[in-house]
């Protein structure tokens, strides 16, 4: 009975825990049992054979081109498809055949140069190096190391050089890491657009302009894009071709580590969003045909090509790829002082289709068969397993618009260990919205069901719009709700038009909507907070190389002349109420009202009441809500107050005392005499008590209980 029960598959240790809490998931409990037995047994053979996931991880410190403590230089590099490796560059006048590698097992080359006799490096920093290899034509290769710390690109190349960076005095970091958050509120950021000025920006002008900044508007993590280094500036970091090295167009490896050091002192978390979904093509300055073979890191042949981004495609059954994206996160973690990821292109990652052409339509059996690349998840799994042991303060969030289940759920349960996943329905929602329907249309109980249709205790990262949004080729929300007039009227010197006045007011309430009722963190992209005018576009060929769409122009909230800093001030407010209450990391909303013909959505978070009236026209006197705790209650935030560029129609000193009148399905209400049918989510619970208050058309207010203690 003992060799029997030997021979069976590892387990999931907590599986049960996540077929208990969603049962509709019984039928593939075969599918989380293998997918927890790959990692299982990849996991093992990482233990047998490299020491351990810590030691397998710390292969930066060993491949590439390292310094030893006596001033040595060791170098390593894995090229299975080549007959010959060499190390050329300024410190051997460019020879490519005087300092050869050694032949290791398993595709490995190593090679040491000692120190010289004054005990300098043999390679000085700031030289530039190539590997050289002879490929298995005989032709010999010229190749940026896959590990490269810093490359750059003189100004008459159009290829990228590598350089030695290794200073005689790195950055020392003098703040720790904050702790762990509870509430993430994330500005999605890129440091070469963020400046009002028409060129790349730097990460010392993101340092000591853009982090004072995002520190007032109330956020307390900064995701920063493009920062792995990529050749074409216009792929927005997401064509990589350097893994280990920092955009050298912005500074150096010292001006981001400052960076980031700077935000740790603000109390700002810092994430990096990592591509490990895909590579850039290019050969000459990226990973493609390292070894002059189009396999090597990648899948050989089509399977190894993303039709639609014309990249490569990562093997992530290789163990050697498995050493060097794991090794990519823990340098990133370890040299930078990055506290987490959001890990690019999820979906692609784990299907063979790659999200190509397919629907998810939410059935269960799109997550599991054959379809799924479960080397890929293992490697997710791997990933998310190894950042938890060795830096469980580090936040993981998953960019997937699939849905697959258990994503974020822990590893042991068989889910992908994941903390957060971005809730990618939301914006597209919004955008449906605004750009299919007349605001009388606008159907309440549906946009509940996109804000509040996640899967339960799986954590979810709302946003009203991103990055994606921003583009060229799309509209932000602003650009959707204002267009052509932002050009004309957006001044307060001009007349408020029923165009410029609707997209204010929609463009609070929507986000405040999204912030307080979408997820259990809240994302922005700089700028769209203050609804940035126009449309995101990098120096290309098809608009001569102009840096006028490619930057953020911050100065419009400065100035008073204009109706930006309306937005702008209630974007803070908005953090900062949700920084004293907490209510992403609270339980998911109480929607007690979602009216269709009234346009009324109300709900209960943390707390605090929040009532938004969609309505274009309408508003409602003596308007009835059900709430849970009797007492008086208060506004806290009003979109429509004066300093956000609202009509002023409530008075704030107003005092609202409940009633005990149950309605909505709660025991104390707020009333409008013409009420009407009314929909809830939790029909079993009853409103004993009531408020009345006066909510004006196209307004959101948040109101907090007087008689609750602080």
């Amino acid at each position: 009975m003992a060799a029997a029960a030997s021979t069976q598959p590892p387990q999931p240790p907590k599986l049960t825990q996540l077929l208990e809490r969603d049962p509709y998931l019984a039928p593939f409990e075969t599918d989380f049992q293998r997918r927890y037995s790959l990692f299982y047994n990849r996991l093992k053979n990482i233990e047998e054979n490299e020491g351990g996931l810590d030691k397998f991880s710390k292969s930066y410190k060993s491949f590439g081109v390292n310094q030893l403590v006596d001033g040595g230089i060791y170098c390593k590099e894995w090229a299975p498809g080549a007959e010959a490796v060499f190390l050329a560059g300024d410190f051997n006048g460019w020879n490519p055949f005087s300092h050869p590698y050694k032949k290791m097992e398993y595709g490995k080359w190593e090679l040491f140069m000692p120190p010289g006799q004054d005990g300098c490096p043999p390679v000085p920093h700031g030289s530039k190096l190539k590997v050289v290899i002879r490929a298995q034509n005989g032709e010999l290769l010229y190749r940026i190391s896959p590990w490269a710390r810093y490359v750059i690109r003189d100004e008459d190349k159009v290829n990228y050089d590598w350089v030695h960076w290794n200073p005689p005095q790195s950055y020392i970091h003098k703040h720790p890491s904050p702790k762990r958050l509870k509430s993430l509120r994330i500005y999605e950021s890129h440091v070469g657009i963020a400046s009002p000025e028409g060129k790349v920006a730097s990460y010392k002008n993101f340092t000591y302009n853009v982090l004072p900044r995002i520190k007032d508007l109330g956020y307390n993590c900064v995701q920063l894009m493009a920062i792995m280094e990529h050749a074409y500036y216009a792929s927005f970091g997401y064509q990589v071709t350097s893994f280990f090295a920092a955009s050298s167009r912005y500074g150096t490896p010292d001006d981001l580590k400052e960076m980031i050091d700077v935000a740790h002192s603000m109390g700002i978390t810092v994430l990096l969003d990592v591509v490990h979904s895909h590579a850039s093509k290019n050969s000459e300055d990226g990973l493609n045909k390292f070894d002059g073979t189009d396999s090597c890191f990648f899948h050989s042949g089509p399977k190894g090509t993303h039709q639609l981004w014309d990249s490569r495609l990562f093997d992530y059954a290789n163990w050697e790829v498995l050493r060097f994206l794991l090794s990519n996160l823990r340098m990133w973690i370890e040299d930078y002082r990055f506290d987490g990821f959001r890990f690019d292109g999820v979906t692609s990652m784990l299907y063979h289709h790659h999200g190509i052409g397919t629907g998810f339509s939410g059935d269960y059996h799109e997550y599991f068969g054959l379809h799924v690349d479960e080397d890929a998840l293992c490697y997710l799994m791997l990933a998310n397993h190894m950042i938890n042991f060795l830096h469980p303060e580090c936040i993981t969030i998953a960019e997937d618009v699939s849905g697959m289940p258990a994503l974020c759920r822990p590893v042991a349960e068989g889910g992908g260990g994941f903390d957060y996943r971005l809730a990618m329905a939301i914006p597209d929602k919004w955008i449906q919205i605004i750009k299919e329907l007349k605001d009388e249309d606008w159907n309440m109980g549906n946009i509940v069901h996109t804000l509040t249709n996640r899967r339960y205790e799986e954590k979810y990262i709302a946003y009203a719009e991103s990055h994606d949004q921003a583009l060229v080729g799309d509209k932000t929300l602003a650009f959707r709700l204002m267009d052509a007039e932002m050009y004309t009227n957006m001044s307060v010197l001009s007349p408020l038009t029923p165009v410029i006045d609707r997209g204010i007011q929609l463009h609070k309430m929507i986000r405040l909507i999204t912030h307080a009722l979408g997820g259990e963190s809240y994302l922005n992209f700089m700028g769209n907070e203050f609804g940035h005018p126009e449309w995101l576009d990098f120096p290309r060929r098809g608009n001569n190389e102009s840096y006028h769409y490619a930057r953020r122009q911050f100065n419009l909230t400065e100035d008073h002349l204009l109706r930006y800093r309306f937005l702008n001030a209630f974007d803070r407010d908005m953090n900062k109420l949700e920084e004293r209450f907490g209510w992403l990391a609270s339980p998911q909303a109480f929607v007690s009202e979602k009216h269709e013909s009234n346009k009324v959505i109300a709900f209960e978070r943390a707390g605090l009441i929040f009532i938004f009236n969609f309505h274009p026209y309408q508003s409602y006197v003596d308007y009835r809500v059900g709430i849970e705790t009797p007492g008086k209650y208060k506004i806290l935030l009003d979109s429509d107050a004066a300093e956000y560029g609202g009509h002023q129609r409530l008075d704030h000193s107003t005092e609202y005392f409940s009633e005990e009148y149950p309605h909505n399905y709660r025991p104390n209400s707020l009333m409008q005499s013409n009420s009407q049918t009314t929909f809830s989510q939790h029909p079993r619970r009853c409103h004993k008590h009531h408020i009345k208050v006066y909510i004006p058309s196209r307004v959101a207010i948040v109101l907090q209980n007087m008689d609750i203690p602080k």
